[in-house]
C-alpha cells in the first residue's frame, strides 16, 4: 500500500509543479495555479500518510523447520535428560535457531545436541 501511495504522490507532485509553472504563461487559464497547488498538497499529504503506515512486526512471522530423514531411521522414545519423562514434539521449540526442549514434568530446559551417527 505504501508503494502505491508513493507512486501516486510522485505523479501528483510532478503534474502539480507543471501546472504551477504553466500558470506563469500569459495565455494560461486562471485556475492552473490553484490546481497545481492543490495537486502538490495532496501529493505531500499522501507521502506523509505513507510514512505513518505501520510495518508488519517481526514477531508476527512463523518459521517452519522441515527435516528430511533417511528411510532407514527408526524412532526411539524421546525422554527428558533430567527426569526421564516422555517428551513430545510439542515440547521442542526453536530459540535463536537452536532446538530447545522444555520438560513438562520437571520444567527443565536444555538444548538438543545431535550426536554423531557412528
Amino acid at each position: 500500500m505504501k508503494i502505491i501511495f508513493y507512486i501516486v504522490a510522485g505523479i501528483l507532485i510532478f503534474f502539480g509543479v507543471l501546472f504551477i509553472w504553466g500558470a506563469f504563461d500569459p495565455s494560461a487559464p486562471d485556475g492552473w495555479i490553484i490546481v497545481g497547488v492543490i495537486s502538490v498538497a495532496i501529493g505531500l499529504g499522501l507521502i506523509w500518510l505513507a510514512t505513518r503506515l505501520k510495518r508488519s512486526v517481526a514477531g508476527d512471522t512463523n518459521v517452519t523447520v522441515k527435516v528430511d530423514l533417511p528411510s532407514n531411521v527408526s524412532m526411539d522414545t524421546f525422554k527428558c535428560q533430567s527426569c526421564g519423562g516422555a517428551l513430545t514434539p510439542e515440547n521442542v521449540k526453536m530459540v535463536a535457531g537452536a532446538p530447545v526442549v522444555t520438560c513438562p514434568y520437571c520444567n527443565t530446559s536444555y538444548q538438543l545436541k545431535e550426536e554423531p551417527k557412528w
